[in-house]
């Protein structure tokens, strides 16, 4: 099991496994939202996952659509502001804010996505591969998420 909670740890879930992506996205909305150069989203599956405590104190936001559906949308803690997972999607894979994770998920970034909105100041260094939106469009429509 794979252990995950706030910075308050009134919110707390587990995973059985991550099985990516494990993706470090660079757009500006999830720049925004955690105040950092990337945010490391990692792939679970819905069944996978179990919310064991703090559904009430989960909140949303969801940004507008900018070109196509769907709307941007985080969820975080109404006490602490930590990002959580969306204890309240019905799809059958979502993304874990990774940096909320207590313990090692075993899998490691795989890439970096939307590099063209990358902050300036941030520089790419590691060796994993780095998408735009047109590129990471490309190899969503050929992959299937688990």
């Amino acid at each position: 099991m794979i252990q995950g909670s706030c910075l308050c740890g009134g919110v707390k879930f587990e995973i059985i496994r991550a099985v990516g992506p494990f993706e470090l996205c660079h757009c500006s909305r999830c720049r925004k939202a955690n105040g950092s150069a990337f945010v490391a989203g990692l792939g679970v599956l819905r069944d996978d996952f179990r919310l064991l405590q703090g559904r009430e104190l989960i909140k949303t936001y969801e940004a507008p659509v900018r070109e196509t559906l769907p709307a941007y949308r985080t969820c975080f803690c109404s006490c602490c502001g930590s990002p959580v997972p969306n204890p309240f999607s019905d799809s059958r894979w979502f993304e874990v804010p990774a940096g909320v994770l207590d313990d090692d998920p075993q899998l490691r970034p795989d890439k970096h996505i939307f590099v063209e909105a990358k902050s300036p100041w941030f520089a790419i260094t590691d060796g994993l591969p780095q998408l735009d939106r047109a590129e990471l469009l490309k190899l969503r429509r050929t992959q299937v998420h688990p």
